[in-house]
């Protein structure tokens, strides 16, 4: 047998191996297939801050800052072990209230001491990702404004906990806990609080450091809401909806390319979505989200240049062009479906959602017209081109709505420029979202207008920073901003709850979602836009590096891709002049433009 086979055999076995855990051997062979090793990583956190404690005396609340020390996970009666306890008369509810830093996903880890009774304490535990939500109240039969819910992820929870003893709460998205001892003339001892971190242990790739370290925060903070919800299979949101939502997938996914570069969560979750909406069926039940998987391939295959992977979907691309090509007229009049899904913000508008939404579905039939010539598909290629051909036919106007204008300027059927100048510029960050504010930069890019798009990232993706957030959001508007509290305080007298405050449509108050990958695209737009890396043949074979500084002084940063990491560093000259380093590895063509 030749020694290559051998290496793909032996490659092949290491993959079944991680992927099934390995039982003790009291486990006979019965059990083989039935055991599923997690292959995410857990690490437990102490909390960084001790927020609020119900008792300001340190009579029924003591030695809270004892939480925020290193743990063990070990329970244990020495009487030398300080412990935080509360104790509940009568009449009182002991509550303290901490600050894990970061916004994570996963869950609690209590280690009990000794309690006043020997029956297990009842406790209340709210997770919170903002403050206010771990303070709020939950109702679960109606979104109301002012409530928090428990859709998707448990976050309320009343339970019984043991003494002298370790127990694990919860599963969902969190930077806040709070904990309430609910039993009458009790007291309990604390001797951790640990969070369960639940994430990939991936390395990132991909980097961004410029003159200008918000660009950086907010680069980083991108990553970091979409590294979250590579859980199992890539989410929305680590506390809702923790679904593969395909058009949420797409700023993900370019968030991934240029920070983690192929992961495996990506074709896991096309195919699931695959197996879940089988044609003639919407992804999603939204004919937009089936646009968006197009887009996807497109996109995944332009980096990774995975064409056993595209084969997979052959199937499923061809069938969904010719769904789509059904329901094109002559004239460019489609009917797709009466629901016309952008994003939440853009639904008042209906005339440019239309706009918006033919604008999208032309930029999925070019992708898909490119997917078929990789493919073979010469009658589906032709099926593209003529269904493009036909929606161009019938050119609805933008509205005065930046997300229309947006996808019509990345779609090629507006002029940038104009798109730009008559809208998407107009206001600065005002109406912005944060699903299609990365279109909306794209488009001013396309404009060649990043100087009036790195003052809106810094304000809109910056501004969320502003507000306390390690992670983004699913919806923001910088007008909240005004006269808000920050999500990691208490909100004061006279003074908004930008969480708990604000919010609409299916996101009002608390169940609004404050990790979103689909606000993560502004990660992929900086590695793109200012460090300056595209990819313009499949697999990353050849790439374009032509950056922006604008008014920052140097940009340097990495770049995966199948052949290994691309390094660059751009900086300026004392006159003006814009150097460039760039060390990539062999089997890249680079391009350099200025």
């Amino acid at each position: 047998m030749k020694r290559k086979n051998l290496f793909a055999i032996a490659v092949l076995m290491v993959a079944i191996t991680n992927s099934f855990a390995q039982l003790p051997p009291v486990f006979g062979p019965e059990y083989n297939g039935f055991a599923q090793k997690d292959e995410l990583t857990r690490v437990y956190l102490s909390p960084v801050k001790v927020i609020w404690s119900s008792d300001t005396t340190g009579a029924l609340v003591k030695n809270s800052q004892v939480l925020l020390s290193s743990g063990n996970s070990q329970s244990d009666m020495s009487r030398t072990t300080r412990f935080c306890s509360l104790t509940n008369s009568e009449s009182d509810t002991s509550s303290i209230l901490l600050d894990y830093g970061k916004e994570l996903h996963g869950g609690l880890q209590l280690v009990m001491g000794g309690s006043s009774r020997r029956e297990p304490s009842l406790v209340r535990i709210r997770f919170g990702e903002s403050v206010g939500e771990a303070n709020s109240n939950t109702y679960n039969s109606d979104w109301l404004m002012g409530f928090s819910t428990d859709d998707h992820a448990k976050r309320d929870i009343i339970m019984e906990i043991p003494r002298s003893g370790m127990i694990e709460i919860g599963n969902t998205g969190f930077r806040f806990v709070r904990i309430d001892l609910l039993q009458p003339g009790t007291t309990i001892n604390l001797k951790e609080a640990r969070a369960i971190l639940r994430y990939r242990d991936i390395p990132y790739l991909g980097s961004f450091s410029s003159s200008n370290p918000r660009l950086d925060s907010i680069w980083i903070t991108g990553a970091y809401t979409t590294h979250l919800n590579m859980q199992e299979y890539l989410w929305d949101g680590i506390k809702r909806d923790r679904l593969v939502w395909l058009g949420d997938f797409h700023p993900e996914l370019k968030t991934i390319n240029a920070v983690f570069g192929y992961n495996e969560v990506v074709p896991k979750s096309l195919d699931l979505a695959c197996e879940q909406y089988p044609l003639p069926q919407w992804m999603n039940g939204m004919s937009s989200y089936s646009m968006w998987y197009l887009i996807i391939h497109h996109d995944w295959f332009m980096q990774n240049g995975d064409r056993d992977f595209l084969e997979e979907h052959r199937d499923y691309i061809v069938g969904l062009i010719d769904l789509i090509d059904s329901r094109i007229s002559i004239d460019g009049t489609e009917t797709l479906s009466p629901f016309r899904f952008l994003d939440w913000p853009s639904t008042p508008n209906t005339e440019g959602v239309e706009a918006g939404y033919r604008a999208l579905l032309t930029w999925a039939l070019r992708d898909a017209e490119f997917l078929c010539e990789v493919l073979g598909e010469t009658r589906s290629v032709r099926v593209a081109a003529d269904a493009v051909r036909k929606m161009n036919e019938k050119i609805m106007p933008h509205n005065q709505l930046k997300q229309a204008a947006a996808l019509m300027a990345v779609a090629g059927i507006l002029d940038p420029v104009v798109a730009s100048k008559e809208v998407i510029a107009v206001d600065g960050a005002r109406r912005f979202s944060t699903f299609y504010g990365l279109y909306m930069i794209d488009a001013l890019s396309l404009a060649g207008m990043q100087d009036e798009a790195l003052p809106i990232v810094s304000d809109y993706w910056g501004g969320m920073l502003d507000m306390g957030a390690t992670t983004f959001w699913e919806d923001f508007n910088i007008e909240w901003m005004e006269n808000s509290a920050r999500i990691d305080q208490l909100t004061p007298v006279g003074m908004n709850d930008i969480h708990g405050d604000f919010g609409d449509y299916c996101y009002p108050s608390f169940r609004h979602s404050l990790c979103h990958g689909w606000s993560s695209g502004v990660t992929a737009w900086l590695t793109e836009n200012v460090l300056g890396i595209r990819v313009v043949e499949p697999g990353c074979k050849t790439v374009e590096v032509r950056p922006f500084l604008g008014e920052l002084e140097w940009v340097e940063g990495s770049y995966p891709t199948p052949h290994g990491v691309i390094q660059i560093r751009h900086w300026k000259t004392g006159d003006g002049e814009i150097r460039t380093e760039i060390n990539a590895p062999d089997g890249i063509k680079v391009i350099e433009r200025k």
